[in-house]
């Protein structure tokens, strides 16, 4: 089937769109639109100005390209768009987080939108972010605050949070404020639209009421569908089995994918076909939706339009495993560039760590408890020998320099002189354990370990794929790509319980488990030595 002539116009420029075009990026797959007569005449005289606003408390799932999907549609129609990370917002409803971890949330969300929309290939020269508090704890809005409550009733205020603020027996007063804040926003961002999701009506229609009240103008409401999460109810950071985490690995992808809820047959109440709708569609543009299936299952199947997938499926011709496994192709098309970028960039992990502390273990409480250990335990890295020289004390040691992404070199001190000369290690990339206890060497600090795989008096080291970006987290499929634990208790022997299972396989390939060591870019593997242990 064809494209319609408003998906070939995606990617043009939108000085030559049409107004009607602009508006139908805009509205499409839009619940509802507040406001639709004043959108129409302003698109006749110029673009408009748009802010979506999200609360800086859990933290962001694949739910979030619904709404940042239509982000895209709206940069796309030449809209200037303002992303509020709304951190006081998040701490009125009913104190989500405190202020400090609510300062490293903001930067983590931001880092997080920006990586989403690149993963589309969104420009975002018309995209700005702005921190509430930067203008929220202004002298002009608390005074509009204070006029605000002079003409909001109780009722008012309470019916219109009912649906987004957490509530509780005893409604605290800051539940009452939200609301209010929230319409305010609109005028001291000067835009002439907000967007967000449908469970923000009564929000959209209390700024409608009593922002004129102050003497301000209506603005138009743009409202996205609730879409269901792959439980079948909202998609909610607080329910782990609802969302995929934008960091989850390839193999968690396929995990949360295959416990899914995804009826057969059902189209009204199902997460799978809600994100291929409202995501993935859009995002792909002419490109068809592929479903994968053996000739014996019925082959291939190709659709160039959600329609033709949703009869396909109510007629249970495309069975849920077929699904699932074609929106998992999809999505992790999406998340790679995300995973890739967060590897790559130390910084960003110990922002995220900053952000969601009780969140990021490696271990489940259930493990931690028994004292199990696995390879998710280990902060294992990909770095670059920039500099060999012997151990002025020591004839079998090597001092090397190694660039692993961040501020400074580390000093690596290896016992390989025995084993390999200086001109095999210069400038190689390298595979280390970083989060090793640091250890004096005759004299000298070794910040890190070089796995090497050993066979007899054969030595070898792990070699990343030549593309694997240096800094980048090393992972094994099964095992949670989440923040390793801290400077390991050499006590505890963690990398001893973990060293007899890190071997080379026939084909060389490290592994773990029999399980392939990975960077985004491929598997580790050595040079020849096959079987070999892993130290």
């Amino acid at each position: 089937m064809a494209c319609s002539s408003f998906t070939q116009s995606f990617d043009k420029d939108p000085s030559v769109l049409t107004p009607a075009e602009k508006k139908h990026l805009i509205t499409r797959n839009l619940q509802e639109v507040l406001g639709e007569d004043r959108l129409d005449e302003l698109l006749k005289s110029r673009n408009i100005s748009i802010y979506w606003g999200t609360a800086t408390t859990g933290k962001p799932h694949v739910a979030y390209y619904v709404g940042v999907t239509k982000i895209s549609d709206f940069l796309r129609a030449g809209c200037e768009v303002t992303v509020l990370l709304a951190d006081l917002h998040g701490y009125l409803d009913n104190q989500k987080a405190p202020w400090e971890l609510l300062a490293q949330r903001v930067k983590y969300y931001e880092f997080i939108i920006k990586s989403m929309l690149e993963s589309i290939g969104v420009p975002l020269d018309k995209l700005k972010f702005v921190r509430g508090t930067d203008y929220q704890l202004s002298r002009e809005y608390t005074l509009d605050v204070y006029r605000m409550t002079s003409v909001v009733t109780e009722h008012d205020a309470k019916k219109a949070g009912s649906e987004v603020v957490k509530q509780v027996k005893n409604a605290l007063l800051s539940g009452l404020l939200y609301p209010g804040l929230q319409a305010l926003d609109e005028e001291y961002l000067k835009v002439d639209a907000q967007f967000g999701g449908e469970d923000q009506r009564k929000i959209f229609t209390f700024a409608e009421k009593y922002l004129p009240h102050l003497g301000y103008k209506k603005r138009i409401h743009l409202m996205n569908p609730m879409v269901p999460g792959l439980t079948g109810s909202k998609m909610s950071a607080s329910d782990p089995d609802s969302k995929i985490d934008l960091l989850d690995s390839a193999a968690a992808v396929k995990k949360k994918l295959k416990k899914a809820f995804c009826e057969p047959g059902n189209i009204t109440d199902n997460g799978m076909l809600a994100f291929v709708k409202f995501v993935l569609f859009p995002i792909i543009g002419d490109r068809p939706f592929v479903v994968s299936r053996e000739d014996k299952y019925g082959g291939t199947i190709e659709f160039f339009t959600y329609q033709e997938l949703e009869e396909s499926y109510a007629k249970e011709e495309i069975y849920p495993l077929d699904l699932k496994n074609a929106v998992g192709v999809e999505l992790n098309k999406l998340l790679d560039p995300i995973r890739k970028k967060f590897a790559s960039d130390p910084e960003i992990q110990k922002l995220r760590d900053l952000a969601y502390p009780d969140n990021e273990k490696s271990l489940s409480e259930d493990a931690k408890k028994s004292g199990a250990v696995d390879i998710s335990c280990l902060d294992i890295r990909v770095g670059v020998i920039v500099s060999v020289e012997k151990h002025p004390d020591a004839d079998t040691l090597y001092i090397e320099k190694v660039d692993l992404g961040e501020k400074e070199h580390r000093t690596v001190v290896s016992g390989l002189v025995n084993y390999l000369a200086i001109e095999e290690l210069q400038n190689r990339k390298v595979i280390l354990v970083c989060n090793l206890k640091p250890v004096k060497m005759r004299g000298v600090e070794s910040q890190a370990m070089l796995l090497c795989a050993f066979n007899g008096n054969v030595v070898e080291p792990l070699d990343p794929h030549t593309d694997s970006v240096i800094g980048e987290r090393v992972y094994v499929e099964g095992y949670d790509l989440q923040a390793p634990d801290g400077l390991l208790n050499p006590k505890k022997k963690v990398f001893e319980q973990l060293q007899p299972d890190l071997s080379t396989s026939h084909d060389c390939i490290a592994t773990y488990k029999d399980t392939p060591l990975r960077t985004s870019t491929g598997e580790i593997k050595t040079k020849s030595l096959k079987g070999a242990q892993i130290k």
